[in-house]
């Protein structure tokens, strides 16, 4: 089975001269929920940005579902929905607006986004919402409708860059279930978020990257089981296990730097 995202030794150094990532090698399954960890300035941004056609890569080769980002970019991004980190729409708009709109840019007519639109908004837990301008809904309200643009156009894989940064318990609570329904369905999910206990509740496989570098990859059990044994080694300082090997991992990697 082709992967839903392959990426192999792929570097990236800013003009600036900040070398972000220094041949980083991942691969997705797909219909995988994969986590992608690591500290503030680590290289997932970065990552995403390549992935996605917003950062030119520095070297190495990058591929969504077969489809190489350099020979076959349009095909690449039409599998990809993002949900970036940043609230980047229009606040006069409405939501069905601007869900239907997206679809625009992928050349789906209007008769079948319109519906396709009040559909995503009503899962989404939006339907009393749509035809209010965006800049009246919560915090939390305006990443669901992140989500529900970038699910418009049926991607096979959807990004989310921190999706739940400032959402509260409750409705975090509602947009998992929602995007463990999606994963259900066969969509792949790449998540990346400072809220571990989520990543370690809800994803199959992790990866944690560290300036630049991927330093561990491997399904949530085995990455798990890293605890066990440095526990029996008398390491651990009583958090979550994924925190826990997080920090050991990145601590350790920035203490020989």
């Amino acid at each position: 089975m082709t992967p839903a995202l392959s990426i192999s030794r792929l570097e990236k150094t800013y003009a600036s001269g900040t070398v972000a990532l220094k041949g980083a090698t991942l691969e997705i399954p797909e219909g995988d929920f994969f986590a992608l960890l690591g500290p503030n300035g680590a290289g997932k941004t970065t990552i995403i940005g390549i992935v996605t056609g917003l950062v030119t890569k520095s070297a190495g080769t990058v591929s969504v579902f077969g489809h190489d980002i350099d020979r076959s970019p349009e095909q690449a991004k039409a599998q990809i929905g993002l949900v970036g980190q940043e609230i980047n729409f229009n606040p006069f708009e409405k939501p069905i607006d601007i869900v239907t709109n997206q679809a625009g840019y992928y050349g789906i007519a209007r008769s079948v986004a319109l519906p396709r639109a009040r559909r995503l908004l009503e899962d989404l837990g939006l339907a009393d919402k749509m035809t209010q301008r965006a800049m009246t809904l919560s915090g939390g309200m305006k990443r669901r409708l992140m989500i529900a643009r970038a699910l418009v156009h049926q991607p096979r894989f959807l990004i989310l860059d921190e999706p739940t940064a400032g959402v509260d318990v409750e409705l975090r609570r509602g947009m998992w279930n929602y995007l463990r329904q999606l994963a259900g369905s066969g969509v792949t999910i790449l998540l990346t978020t400072h809220y571990l206990e989520e990543a370690e509740r809800l994803c199959r496989n992790v990866a944690i990257i560290n300036r630049g570098e991927i330093v561990v990859s491997g399904s949530m059990e085995e990455v798990l089981a890293m605890h066990d044994a440095s526990a029996q080694a008398g390491g651990g300082d009583g958090g979550g296990k994924l925190e826990e090997i997080f920090l050991r991992l990145t601590r350790t990697e920035q203490h020989q730097s």
